[in-house]
């Protein structure tokens, strides 16, 4: 046995020798007056060099940072041939990034994705393999495009401060839909610009601005016909009042392109709705208990307008400047003491709080005139709940209890091609074993998106009514109210098991190819399709699992995609591996990869 030696340790002193302690201030002012040491770097080394061009020209690009990721002394600009060298690089796997003010990393924008509304570059990551041989890496990025102009207002008034918004096509959850981008207002010269976008479609709309702004935009009651104002109505790029007619702005290889719009003066007229509460009784206690209330103007196909409309506590009434045209007005009502569900289905509130918001809807036209005495009979919310059953392989157990009730969770986004399009929202969340209470929403056309938090279950349909959810959007109208939803699942889900062939798995000197692959079911499903990446330094294979059986096309690519997966035309024009799926099984697939 080895006896214990005491050594001496400069961060160690005894009683009777007390270490004097340094002043904190000092000690950090001389910390800061010495270079940290270089730390070294382990193992054998290389020279990493290569080139960087410009995507839409081919040609060189100097003065691009390329650096390592987490390593601030690794890095280096190009020189006027666009080339650079890196020595003392580490061997083995190295995330590389590429920096130009003006420039996007093509890998940060591949084709079939959108990304706009920022100016500032995108920085993203190249996996490289660095061996003691290392050949030329080649890196691209892609010029910024950009959208300038002008807006004029017809009374030669400089339009200065008018709201501009840029919408983007994007693909969200396997569907075309447009997004808002971003936002900017005008200068005093009228004029507007959006920087940094990446190659994609683009449309632009004016927010709608009034003349001139009052001290305050609620008007006394009564006065209704003798408020005259005037003001600009929102307008499409280059004159439409909707997105069907706006011009799309199909941008890419640095574009800048010019959208200047003519605004033209008209008058807004007042238009003022009083909410009715069901029921003397429940008023009463409305008005004791207080209420929240907020409108949205639609126009006559039920989709969002960005008007804007005001609560007039006083004259508890709706307000709403609005130019000649058809509308509704969708009021909310809420209760500050309105009950709140829980995922469990109970709820917490007073006895006689409302369990949800209250809603109604009034149609009108706007017509040279004022329009008063609107009146919303507001009726409260009661939505479907949603059927769930399980169907059970007999040779197979059910699921397990895990203890958590919150096993599937329901989302909706909105439809209709609009400016609201893809906007997210949680529709139901519960437990297998039971019906799920689903939120209150507002009122309008929904595609539903099912997730199963617990493993070993599957979607085998999901249906409204008997219609397919993943084919027909779901309908809520104002009483929250739906056809009868029915959710089945199964336990005998399938698994699949993704490969690269064989000469693609082997990891090589120089930047890595990796591919994005897709299994996307020939069948109706309401279940989200991920997206999957295979790289050889990653072990070259990966394994899906909670497949619903059935037949599927496994869809790879030598790039990010974001795939227009819910778009049969979109399918038919790409190769695709058929693939079918058994219950309970594992199916094993060595995926396809697209050549150079």
């Amino acid at each position: 046995m080895i006896a214990a030696q005491t050594v001496a340790s400069p961060f160690h002193a005894s009683a009777q020798e007390p270490l004097e302690q340094p002043d904190p201030a000092q000690q950090q002012q001389q910390d800061a007056q010495q270079p940290p040491a270089p730390q070294p770097k382990a193992g054998p080394l290389a020279t990493v060099h290569g080139v960087v061009k410009n995507a839409a020209t081919g040609e060189p690009l100097p003065r691009a940072l390329v650096r390592i990721e987490g390593d601030a002394s690794a890095g280096a600009l190009t020189d006027g041939d666009g080339r650079f060298e890196i020595p003392r690089v580490p061997l083995g796997p190295q995330a590389f990034q590429v920096i130009k003010p003006g420039f996007r990393d093509e890998i940060a924008m591949p084709a079939g994705f959108v990304q706009a509304g920022a100016a500032e570059s995108t920085i993203s990551e190249h996996n490289v393999w660095v061996a003691a041989e290392m050949p030329d890496l080649v890196f691209t990025m892609a010029p910024s495009n950009s959208i300038r102009g002008q807006v004029e207002l017809s009374t030669g008034d400089p339009a200065q401060g008018i709201g501009v918004m840029l919408l983007r096509r994007a693909v969200q959850q396997g569907r075309a839909v447009w997004q808002a981008a971003t936002a900017t207002r005008t200068n005093s010269e009228g004029i507007y610009r959006f920087a940094g976008l990446a190659d994609g479609v683009y449309a632009i709309y004016t927010e709608p601005a009034m003349d001139s702004e009052p001290a305050t935009n609620l008007v006394e009651a009564g006065s209704d016909r003798n408020v005259a104002r005037s003001g600009y109505a929102t307008l499409f790029y280059p004159e439409a009042h909707d997105l069907a007619g706006a011009a799309k702005l199909e941008l890419s290889g640095g574009q800048q392109a010019q959208a200047n719009i003519s605004l033209a003066l008209e008058p807004f007229h007042m238009v003022r709705a009083a909410a009715v509460l069901p029921g003397a009784a429940q008023a009463t206690a409305a008005d004791r208990a207080g209420m929240s209330f907020t409108a949205q103007v639609m126009d006559a196909m039920g989709r969002q307008l960005p008007y804007t409309a005001q609560y007039d506590q006083a004259a508890r009434t709706m307000q709403a400047m609005l130019p000649d045209g058809t509308y509704s007005l969708v009021l909310t009502a809420v209760s500050t003491q309105m009950k709140v569900r829980f995922a469990n289905g109970r709820y917490a509130g007073s006895d006689d709080a409302m369990a949800g918001p209250l809603l109604g809807q009034v149609d009108f036209s706007v017509a040279g005139h004022a329009v008063t005495n609107l009146r919303v009979p507001l009726s409260p919310q009661h939505g479907n709940p949603i059927q769930v059953s399980v169907m059970h392989n007999a040779e197979r157990q059910s699921p397990s209890n895990t203890g958590q009730r919150e096993e599937v969770f329901v989302t909706v986004s909105q439809t209709g091609g609009w400016i609201t399009d893809g906007m997210v929202s949680t529709f139901a969340q519960g437990s297998t074993s039971g019906p799920l209470e689903t939120s209150f929403m507002a009122p309008g056309s929904y595609w539903v998106h099912t997730n199963l938090a617990q493993r070993g279950l599957c979607e085998s349909s999901f249906t409204a009514a008997g219609a397919s959810l993943a084919r027909e959007p779901l309908a809520l109208g104002l009483s929250g109210a739906t056809a009868p939803m029915s959710l089945t699942l199964r336990d005998d889900c399938a698994t699949l098991k993704l490969s690269l062939p064989g000469a693609a798995s082997i990891p090589v000197a120089g930047e890595e190819a990796y591919y994005t692959v897709y299994v996307v079911p020939d069948f109706d499903s309401t279940a989200d399709v991920t997206s999957f990446t295979l790289r050889p330094t990653t072990g070259a294979s990966l394994t899906v699992g909670n497949l619903t059986p059935g037949s599927y096309q496994v869809y790879t690519f030598a790039a990010p995609v974001d795939l227009e997966y819910r778009n049969p035309e979109v399918l038919a024009a790409l190769p695709g591996q058929a693939v079918t799926l058994s219950p309970g099984a594992t199916t094993d697939l060595v995926v396809e990869v697209p050549g150079p």
